[in-house]
């Protein structure tokens, strides 16, 4: 059994989507943001940077104590090596996966976490932020079209854990949709993913989790989310 500390944002979406596939049974324990449940002192125990997701596996690999991780890269990394699914396992297959789970950690997700919070929730809009992250995430877009003319998932022929931590980052904003007349590639892949039946199922506990999901933030969800700590 493994405890999902989760809401639903790209990030926590990140590991639901390799949960299903991988048919780990799993509970959820929702960590609301809005509410600031990530600053909870049980929560900090297992994740002190006070962000979600993280789990805590009551069944490691060494037969020891539960096994807490935080950072949505880390636990992916951690449930794949756990299953032998999703990483290949020879060398090249590995590296492979790894520099593209990394670029996303490092890269697509803060660049595109960015751009969304300066074009939808930033209280002032300020043009310069809005066309730096902009233009950085259609670069990244580029150099993901670029990848997926030659293969048909990040890392080549299969699927791993570096296109599902990069899946919930591609168009996360409504209003800022990605521009896949531009990025045909881009397009294919991502509607191959979108049309697995362990990613509907990792995104119907959107509206399970959090009804409200999509709805403009209150005032305390702003400060919560964006405020001094």
């Amino acid at each position: 059994m493994i405890d999902l500390y989760y809401w639903p944002t790209p990030n926590g979406h990140k590991v639901t989507l390799l949960l299903e596939e991988a048919g780990l049974e799993y509970r959820i324990h929702p960590v609301n943001i809005g509410s600031g449940d990530q600053f909870k002192p049980e929560f900090l125990a297992i994740s002190p940077n006070n962000k979600m997701p993280a789990i805590v596996d009551h069944a490691p690999a060494d037969g020891g104590a539960p096994q807490s991780v935080f950072e949505s890269g880390a636990i992916l990394l951690y449930l794949a090596e756990k299953t032998g699914r999703f990483l290949p396992a020879n060398l090249r297959g590995r590296v492979t996966t790894l520099e593209w789970l990394f670029w996303q950690m490092a890269g697509l997700g803060p660049m595109s976490g960015q751009m969304g919070h300066f074009n939808v929730y930033a209280p002032e809009k300020i043009p310069y932020a809005i066309e730096r992250y902009d233009n950085e995430v259609r670069r990244l877009h580029g150099v993901m079209d670029k990848r997926l003319a030659e293969h048909a998932f990040l890392a080549g022929e299969e699927y791993t854990i570096a296109d599902m931590a990069s899946y919930p980052w591609v168009g996360a904003y409504d209003k800022l949709p990605a521009d896949f007349d531009a990025f045909p590639n881009l397009k294919r892949w991502h509607q191959a993913i979108a049309a697995r039946p362990a990613t509907q199922r990792a995104y119907a506990l959107r509206q399970q989790v959090n009804p409200d999901a999509g709805k403009p933030l209150s005032d305390e969800e702003r400060r919560h989310l964006f405020g001094k700590r």
